[in-house]
């Protein structure tokens, strides 16, 4: 296991790869941690450097009290790739991954050169909406609302021909930190990253599940518009295509890499 420090918060990360090889960070979704990309991973181009880690309050990170801001969960991933002296990666992010992704590609210096945005938005959801969802787990616990999620990350048909599998990943779900999961509710709730999305001007994509009850692929697709990035539908997945289509996926993440990404991306000035 690899762990790394922001000041006194240890967080947990893999890094797989050559050293050498194009830098690609994974930034998972709400109520996940890095295992969420496990099924990707045998279908990516070879040769890549994959670097995940679990964010704050959830997988093996330490977990902070919450409420938690968007800019304390990118200054975590800043100092990941810090860390490990690396800038211009790709950083492929999921839900509260990709509002991560944004929120660090704004940033200088130039640690992101590429986004992969999957099923997320500039914005997601209302205030109102987060702060129900909180007060919610606050008083009932996460395992009570664990049915309705588990019915946007997944498609139906998912949860009829994978049910052994839908059972651990609502135990993932289910012994994430409550106060980990809280917190990143608060950032998303607090957080509209509009502007600055639209300001950027690097290459990207985006997709999004077509039956994703948690992100519409039409919100996923005015983000995309943002950035004048391609959007594809993963037609039949949930929130979380990554897990029901990783080969689709992988195709498109695959194919985005050939196109834009050179092979050195690592060593900072």
């Amino acid at each position: 296991m690899k762990t790394f420090r922001h000041g006194t918060t240890t967080l947990h990360y893999a890094d797989q790869g050559p050293y050498d090889g194009p830098a690609v960070l994974f930034a998972n979704s709400l109520g996940t941690d890095l295992r969420i990309w496990e099924p990707l991973l045998p279908y990516l181009r070879p040769g890549l450097r994959i670097i995940r880690y679990d964010k704050r309050g959830h997988g093996l990170s330490d977990t902070l009290p919450a409420p938690y801001t968007m800019d304390e969960l990118t200054d975590e991933a800043a100092a990941l790739l810090e860390h490990l002296s690396l800038q211009r990666v790709t950083v492929v992010g999921l839900s509260i991954g990709g509002m991560i992704a944004q929120n660090l590609a704004a940033r200088p210096p130039d640690l992101v050169g590429a986004l992969v945005l999957m099923d997320t938005a500039a914005k997601i959801g209302t205030v109102q909406m987060w702060h129900e969802r909180i007060a919610a787990i606050r008083a009932h616990g996460i395992a009570a609302l664990s049915q309705p999620i588990l019915e946007r990350w997944f498609a139906p048909e998912f949860h009829s021909t994978r049910p052994d599998e839908l059972a651990l990943w609502r135990n993932m779900l289910c012994r994430t930190s409550l106060e980990g999961y809280l917190g990143c509710c608060a950032a998303i709730a607090a957080a509209d990253l509009t502007a600055q999305t639209r300001a950027l001007r690097l290459p990207a994509i985006a997709m999004a599940g077509s039956a994703d009850g948690a992100t519409p692929p039409e919100l996923v697709q005015t983000t995309a518009g943002y950035l004048n990035a391609p959007f594809s539908l993963i037609d039949g997945a949930g929130h979380l295509p990554c897990v029901e289509a990783p080969q689709q996926v992988a195709a498109l993440i695959n194919q985005f890499l050939a196109e834009h990404i050179q092979p050195a991306q690592h060593g900072l000035a």
